[in-house]
């Protein structure tokens, strides 16, 4: 697979991550198209296995977000600018401690919208509660294991 068509996927992959947090757009779908047009493209094991895996993941993520209760964000008073706070957050704690950073790094970034938004820390915590319950669980299992897949397509491409 050309550098190009790495490229390519990379950018449906950053797509998908940030359909994520926009309501209405498919971001878990890009992310699971990506891998397996990356799987099609470059036939490796590795690549096949990432692609099993993605598809179980995925699979598991909608059931974990079929128990918890529906979104309800918009009615919560989540704004686009939560949306990029907690998904920047989520990034940057997925890098900084690999793996389970993302989960305090979506929660902090909520705080911190809330925190800049409100002005005071009770209530950025009430909001941050608030944003929880109304389908931030939610938005946080998609992320959470779209986040995990493209770690592992980018530990695939430069280790495998």
């Amino acid at each position: 697979m050309g550098v190009w068509e790495l490229l390519l996927v990379g950018v449906v992959l950053l797509f998908g991550l940030c359909g994520v947090l926009v309501p209405g757009v498919p971001g878990s779908w890009l992310v699971w198209a990506a891998v397996l047009w990356w799987a099609l493209k470059d036939p490796r094991p590795v690549a096949w296995g990432i692609l099993v895996g993605a598809t179980v993941a995925l699979l598991l993520s909608q059931v974990v977000r079929w128990a918890l209760p529906p979104r309800r964000l918009r009615a919560s008073g989540a704004t686009p600018r939560m949306a990029v706070y907690a998904g920047a957050g989520a990034l940057l704690g997925f890098v900084l401690v690999p793996v389970i950073g993302a989960v305090p790094g979506f929660m902090g970034g909520i705080y911190l919208s809330e925190r800049l938004r409100l002005g005071g820390s009770g209530e950025a915590r009430a909001a941050l509660r608030t944003a929880m319950r109304s389908g931030g669980w939610s938005v946080l299992a998609e992320l959470y294991t779209c986040l995990l897949i493209v770690g592992a397509w980018v530990g695939a491409e430069l280790w495998g």
